[in-house]
């Protein structure tokens, strides 16, 4: 089974940039569907972008379209989120997670959490004024 393992959290300043890393080992990444999630203190996790397996298409939670780019790097094994313009509202844990999902192109239900079978341990991004 595939082990996930985030880097690349930090502390920036409002309107800095991060790119965050996750990195997989154990599977080939190009072969699952791979979410990013973030948690904040006291909220929910929520779902913030995809990459589906093999085509590679992609899908962005509304709060951060435009800000946030989702890609895979078939040769490092990986998937990177690069994120512009943070925001204090973007500090939060974020975790990888992957599944394998039927086919190609974006996969029902790939915005809930509960479809994801893999998760990584999480990193930090704290976002200051």
């Amino acid at each position: 089974q595939v082990q996930l393992v985030e880097s690349g959290g930090g502390l920036v300043q409002a309107g800095g940039s991060l790119r965050l890393s996750c990195a997989a080992s154990g599977g080939t990444v190009s072969t699952y569907t791979v979410g990013w999630f973030r948690q904040a203190p006291g909220k929910e996790r929520e779902f913030v972008a995809v990459i589906s397996r093999h085509s590679g298409d992609t899908a962005y939670a509304d709060s951060v379209k435009g800000r946030f780019t989702i890609s895979r790097d078939n040769a490092k094994n990986t998937v990177s989120l690069e994120i512009v313009s943070l925001k204090l509202e973007d500090t939060a844990a974020y975790y990888c997670a992957a599944f394998r999902s039927p086919g190609n192109g974006l996969p029902a239900g790939y915005y809930r959490g509960q479809k994801y079978d893999y998760w990584g341990q999480g990193t930090q991004v704290t976002v200051s004024s």
